[in-house]
């Protein structure tokens, strides 16, 4: 029922950094986990990262670990990605996604955002 619109997506060298963000329709925002997949082209969708609703629990994937680190704004019903120590292996188009619990498992999210587009140039 919540529409997610994702920004911050661009064109970034080996490296650089970028931060993403996800924002979020509704008034209960904080009893809902977030997260961040992704997709390369040829790929399946992956995951990256997840928070739960106060934000106390988070997940990474191992190939992100160390250099991503995702959080949230509950007054601003907005989730944030930021991507340090970037990789051309990082291009993808990158999707936020509400979720009844904090989960690597995609079945557990039951809103989507359309996607952004993450770039990184070697």
């Amino acid at each position: 029922q919540v529409q997610l619109v994702e920004s911050g997506g661009g064109l970034v060298q080996a490296g650089g950094s970028l931060r993403l963000s996800c924002a979020a329709s509704g008034r209960t925002f904080s009893s809902y986990a977030m997260g961040w997949f992704r997709q390369a082209p040829g790929k399946e969708r992956e995951f990256v990262t997840a928070i739960s609703g106060g934000g106390g629990t988070t997940y990474y994937a191992g190939s992100v670990k160390g250099r991503f680190t995702i959080s949230r704004d509950n007054a601003k019903n907005t989730v944030y990605l930021q991507m340090t120590s970037l990789k051309p292996e990082d291009t993808a188009v990158y999707y936020c996604a509400q979720g009844s619990r904090t989960s690597y498992n995609p079945d557990e999210y039951h809103s989507w955002g359309p996607g952004t587009q993450v770039t990184v140039s070697s």
